[in-house]
């Protein structure tokens, strides 16, 4: 009677799992699966001619300055935007779990609603306030600053300028994520630490970081991957420019594979391009989470 029990609830669990499975294949696992498959051609994506080439792909991109410089710049990007996005969104989560702020649940869909707004929308909004007549500039006016900066149009101002606007898109999404961690702290043990004298910095460094640190490393690594797959608010600000300054690894194989200025489109070259990063992406994680893992291992040790 138990094992007639058992395989039902196994049966309805598949049942429940299985449009989730099927949304899956069919919107990941095929793509990646014929990203594989195009990266070994010389196919331009829209014509019947295909060529067999094999690693040609790969060895091309070895060599490719342009290749090389949107890599660099996906990883300038998740440099400029992880720690500012992970030490934002933890303090105004613990700004926001405090149980004395008034209408905080007012405050917490505020930050959130950049979350939820298209981020081309966000973009095309953001061209006009960061402009040279934009509000920013108008700001700067106002306390002394006589020269207008063209945040955009800088090779060196335009990525760190992307970066800040992406930051403000999503830390809604992880300042929930940290409120979550935060509100898994046991209360009986931080009541114990008032009662034994212990101020905030007290309770927040010997109390709340040591619990939540393993969900941490878990937000940490979302944001590091995410960044890495930033295109959208890349692509309707700057296009990847100027000069190829913002040209990240979306933005390069969208060029590449849909909208080449140079010749036909290279799909095959493109998934390529997106296999290689993708597999640069992977490790990157596999790392981060092996050492989340070493350190929790640690600490319970």
């Amino acid at each position: 009677m138990y094992k007639k029990r058992r395989i039902r609830q196994y049966i309805w669990c598949w049942i429940f799992i299985l449009p989730t499975t099927l949304f899956y294949l069919g919107f990941q696992g095929w793509p990646i699966l014929s990203s594989i498959y195009y990266s070994a051609l010389n196919w331009s994506g829209i014509s019947s001619d295909k060529a067999f080439v094999g690693l040609g792909n790969f060895k091309e991109l070895l060599s490719d300055h342009w290749f090389w410089n949107a890599f660099a710049n996906s990883f300038k990007y998740m440099l400029y935007s992880v720690p500012l996005l992970i030490i934002l969104s933890l303090f105004l989560a613990v700004l926001l779990n405090e149980k004395t702020l008034k209408r905080r649940e007012v405050y917490r869909t505020l930050f959130f609603l950049p979350v939820i707004t298209t981020a081309s929308i966000v973009g095309i909004i953001m061209l006009f306030i960061w402009s040279p007549t934009g509000a920013i500039n108008g700001v700067l006016r106002l306390f002394g600053e006589k020269q207008t900066i063209n945040f955009l149009g800088q090779a060196k101002l335009a990525l760190p300028t992307v970066a800040v606007i992406g930051v403000w898109k999503d830390v809604g999404i992880y300042m929930i994520y940290w409120l979550a961690a935060l509100q898994s702290v046991p209360q009986d043990v931080v009541e114990a630490a008032k009662i034994d004298g212990a101020g905030k910095w007290q309770e927040f460094r010997y109390i709340t970081v040591p619990i939540i640190l393993p969900i941490g490393g878990v937000i940490v690594l979302l944001a590091v991957i995410n960044s890495l797959k930033v295109f959208d608010i890349v692509q309707t600000m700057t296009g990847g420019g100027p000069f190829f300054a913002t040209d990240v690894m979306g933005t390069f194989v969208y060029r590449t594979a849909y909208a080449s200025s140079v010749g036909m489109p290279r799909l095959g070259y493109a998934s390529a391009a997106a296999m290689l990063f993708g597999i640069c992406v992977i490790l990157i994680g596999f790392v981060l989470n092996t050492l989340k893992s070493l350190i929790s291992k640690k600490r319970v040790d």
